[in-house]
């Protein structure tokens, strides 16, 4: 409650008592965002990954103002904030709305708790330009030529073609590293299952043909049926005592990310993608070669598109998935009907 907050602040600061409300106001909003994060990390239990989101939000409002505080962010410092993203740290407006939406959600907490009584930030909302985000996937035929991939030994030269038809070659380096990547990233592939649920995966989670586990994100416990792929996949490191029950070998997600694009390199998913942004009213394309744009969560999203083209309804993708509305489902059904009417274009080129 408030007079426990009130405590531990005493104590924090040397203080002893507890606050009156002139002392509570002597206290900055950094000293208020620790304490933020230290309540509502504990009450939601937060992640690393949220954690250091909100290390980077206070980075960045002391870059914007060391002296700022909640009056200035609840009235008319919101828009100043906003500027100094875009100009200063050059974020796109997606990243923007992001930290925005951290700094309501403090100033919420702020108002609650009675250590702020201006509520203009509700009703701030700046015009930022946001393109839609493009779903980047592998559709069959490429997650089959990641899926057969026998990765080279190390030292071997690979010639390579690229976007423009230009040879060029690639040495490669970590072979046993790639393919333990391969592996784990088709599974992800063929199951939906993140990369923190099939790292974590254990072979007691495995029944028959099919899994079940409390996935590590949202704790949801969700039975997966395995197809052929999958099962071939686990076959590979059944009897590894080394492995200390679990499915997989452990490869940090970091490590497997770069693994990652090596791999989509070496099989030549080359093919250039424009991804558009905004920072502030310009607009920003940047064309890079698929295998760039690809990190171990394109797995779960490679399964969903996949599953809707093959017309498996989305209400039983939605169990493997464990999506618990269409919303989130949404993106992934736009892609697919595109790619649909592509298809049938097809037949306008015979």
């Amino acid at each position: 409650d408030t007079n426990t907050l009130k405590m531990e602040f005493a104590n924090a600061f040397g203080r002893s008592g507890t606050h009156t409300q002139s002392e509570s106001k002597q206290l900055g909003l950094f000293d208020y965002l620790e304490l933020f994060i230290k309540e509502m990390g504990e009450l939601n239990q937060w992640t690393v990954g949220t954690r250091q989101k909100f290390a980077a939000l206070r980075n960045h409002l002391t870059g914007f103002n060391p002296d700022v505080t909640i009056s200035d962010l609840a009235g008319d410092g919101l828009n100043d904030f906003v500027a100094y993203l875009r100009t200063e740290k050059q974020m796109k407006n997606t990243t923007i709305g992001k930290q925005l939406g951290f700094v309501k959600w403090f100033l919420n907490w702020c108002t609650a708790k009675g250590y702020n009584d201006n509520t203009a930030y509700r009703t701030f909302a700046p015009k930022l330009k946001i393109a839609p985000k493009k779903v980047v996937f592998l559709e069959w035929e490429e997650l089959m030529r990641v899926y057969h991939y026998a990765v080279p030994d190390n030292g071997v030269e690979v010639i390579l073609t690229d976007a423009d038809g230009r040879e060029y070659t690639k040495t490669v380096h970590d072979a046993a590293a790639i393919t333990k990547t391969r592996d784990i990233f088709c599974f992800c592939c063929f199951t939906s299952l993140r990369y923190s649920d099939a790292a974590n995966l254990k072979r007691a989670d495995i029944a028959g043909d099919s899994l079940t586990i409390t996935t590590v994100k949202t704790a949801d416990t969700i039975t997966i049926e395995l197809n052929k792929y999958a099962l071939s996949i686990l076959e590979r490191y059944a009897d590894r005592a080394d492995l200390n029950g679990y499915a997989f070998p452990h490869i940090t997600n970091q490590r497997m990310n770069v693994y990652l694009k090596d791999l989509c390199e070496l099989c030549g998913l080359n093919q250039p993608i424009t991804q558009t942004y905004y920072r502030g009213s310009e607009r920003i394309d940047e064309v890079s070669p698929k295998y760039e744009l690809i990190g171990t969560h394109t797995g779960r999203r490679t399964f969903i598109c996949n599953a809707l083209m093959l017309g498996i309804p989305a209400e039983i993708v939605m169990k493997w998935t464990g999506h618990s509305d269409y919303k989130a489902m949404k993106p992934y059904i736009d892609v697919t009907n595109a790619s649909k009417a592509k298809a049938m274009n097809k037949f306008n080129e015979l």
